[in-house]
């Protein structure tokens, strides 16, 4: 398809804030919410061409320090206007040029980088996965996250899904409680679910190095498959202990963030499995580049989440579509936990697995009327 030069230019970039209610309240170590803030960045191309980009954090800014109302001042006053005028397919130029004004906030920029390959993909007619290198598969197996609810109400929910078929793994929230009962509970629920469901846990950063020797060992003999980031993200070598001493997989995520992130979790052998997660990386490209960083050592990678709507989601899985290395699954469930669509059609989860849709750009679509019912009218939510 023949697009010239003037066709790709940026006109304007768009921000909205959504708060998305959830179906059910989501328990993280820190936090609980019952709607997920969402922030849309829309890039206009002069030929009318929109592209869509998400930028969300899961719970507010515990996690990355980033939140929704942070997102949009950075974008509007910002990165915005170092687009104006630039081509959608001048991305590595303007990540470039946006990290001189901008450091850090790796949230924001994925929302503007992401769309910046929708409108780009959708200029072409062609859909993103195509300008990530084409396709290693066409589906991802998901693993339903839980959170960090008592025991009764946890066994519950996932019951309930293994008798539906849709899911038959989970993932256990830790880190809200203490450890001693914490360590209980969830030694309950992987016993319940022996030989029914795969079992994980997520601890969110919130145990100590001494903490995780003395309990971890107790969910492995327990059934717990994998354990995902007992300890704070900077403390690398404490997680590279505990990956050497622990009989089953640990996996990164808070201790991710960039390729030089991920060279020193090569060179300490810190975690067997690495949690990529396109919202806390800066976008599509540098997640290509942080999963090739990790087939090259052997470690495969699993396509995290932040609880994104359609459009993270979709952004998420043609990544993850894309890169051969991203083989040990997903949790993109995302849209799932959420009580209401923004898509015009859903994306499409069946026999446990999320499939990839067809179309060019991300291959979904907004329905603006939901996105207007759900648009957050002040900057900050109650105001």
């Amino acid at each position: 398809m023949s697009v010239s030069h003037d066709d790709l230019r940026i006109e304007r970039v768009e921000t909205v804030i959504i708060d998305v209610p959830l179906r059910r309240p989501h328990k993280f170590a820190r936090v609980t919410m019952d709607a997920q803030p969402v922030l849309l960045a829309l890039v206009h191309t002069r030929a009318g061409v929109v592209g869509v980009g998400e930028g969300v954090v899961p719970g507010g800014p515990w996690w990355g320090g980033e939140s929704v109302e942070s997102m949009k001042v950075t974008i509007d006053t910002y990165v915005a206007p170092l687009l104006i005028g630039r081509r959608v397919d001048d991305i590595e130029a303007i990540w470039r040029d946006v990290s001189d004004r901008v450091n850090a906030n790796l949230y924001a920029k994925t929302a503007v980088e992401v769309a910046l390959h929708d409108a780009w993909a959708r200029s072409l007619g062609v859909p993103v996965h195509t300008l990530l290198g084409g396709l290693a598969r066409t589906s991802i197996d998901v693993t339903w996250a839980l959170g960090a609810e008592p025991e009764e109400v946890v066994v519950d929910e996932a019951l309930a899904k293994l008798h539906d078929g849709e899911h038959s793994s989970f993932k256990l929230k830790m880190g809200a409680v203490e450890p001693e009962e914490d360590t209980r509970r969830v030694c309950a629920i992987a016993e319940k679910l022996a030989g029914s469901a795969g079992v994980r846990v997520d601890l969110n950063a919130r145990w100590d190095l001494n903490t995780s020797l003395t309990y971890l060992p107790r969910l492995a003999a327990a059934g717990v498959e994998l354990i995902e980031q007992p300890v704070p993200g900077e403390q690398v070598e404490a997680l590279a202990e505990i990956n050497a001493r622990l009989a089953i997989p640990v996996m990164a995520d808070e201790s991710l963030r960039t390729p030089v992130d991920a060279l020193r979790l090569v060179r300490l052998r810190a975690a067997d499995v690495w949690s990529m997660k396109t919202t806390k990386v800066g976008g599509l490209r540098r997640s290509r580049d942080i999963v090739a960083i990790a087939a090259a050592a052997d470690i495969p990678c699993h396509g995290g989440t932040s609880i994104e709507t359609g459009i993270g989601t979709a952004a998420s899985l043609h990544l993850a579509c894309a890169a051969p290395g991203l083989t040990w699954g997903s949790e993109l469930f995302g849209p799932l936990l959420f009580a209401e669509e923004i898509l015009q059609t859903p994306l499409r989860y069946a026999g446990g697995q999320l499939h990839l849709p067809e179309g060019p750009g991300l291959g979904v679509d907004l329905d603006f009327n939901a996105v207007a019912a759900l648009r957050r009218t002040h900057l900050i939510r109650g105001e």
